[in-house]
């Protein structure tokens, strides 16, 4: 996390929304010689609970025989921000981002918990598609998706903490930070529009 406490005040209920919205992150474990990651769909079950799986032949689920700490990275808009911009005096390069890490305990689970899984997780991305009846797994083959669930294997992930980092130029005045935000849509980064208007209303810091 960023070491600016301005870019750290958004309340943990935010941040946990941002990322149960994304439903897309970097799962992170320790490794005997260093760190493993893996990049995972996942789905919040409850309010301190995730769902997710992982390939078998992933080595975060064959290190995995106990319940272990691991962190889970999610990431938003991100960009970077010219001086030119804030349309004020003596102004440096930066980059704004947002990033929230989802700290706790990664467990197996049963195989039997698998199908479930996948459906909910299925369920909540199809069902924000707009124009078309969501997919479900009732459209495949028995046998195919059969073999497909013996490649994969159900987690779950119960979150002891959160913490987040919303950079979006919080420390500037507010007409220097509106500027910016107005140009960055036009320079390099990610979801470059978005990025824009939570620099323009950046989230309401926790009380």
């Amino acid at each position: 996390m960023h070491p600016n406490p301005t870019f750290r005040k958004t309340d943990g209920s935010i941040a946990q929304e941002f990322a149960r919205n994304r439903g897309f992150g970097t799962l992170t474990v320790n490794g005997p010689t260093a760190p493993i990651l893996a990049h995972v769909p996942f789905l919040f079950s409850e309010s301190d609970a995730i769902e997710l799986h992982l390939m078998r032949s992933n080595p975060i689920w064959r290190a995995l025989a106990d319940p272990c700490p691991a962190v889970l990275a999610v990431t938003g808009p991100d960009g970077y921000i010219s001086p030119d911009w804030y349309g004020a005096a003596d102004q440096v390069p930066t980059w704004n981002y947002i990033a929230v890490h989802l700290s706790g305990t990664l467990q197996r689970l049963e195989q039997n918990a698998l199908r479930g899984i996948l459906d909910r997780l299925s369920a909540e991305f199809e069902t924000r598609i707009e124009g078309k009846p969501p997919w479900t797994s009732a459209k495949m083959s028995p046998e195919v998706l059969d073999r497909m669930m013996r490649m994969i294997a159900p987690c779950r992930f119960i979150v002891e903490d959160v913490q987040s980092t919303f950079k979006l130029g919080q420390n500037k005045p507010d007409d220097v930070r509106a500027s910016a935000a107005a140009k960055v849509v036009y320079g390099i980064g990610s979801e470059l529009s978005e990025l824009s208007d939570l620099m323009a209303n950046p989230p309401k810091p926790k009380v």
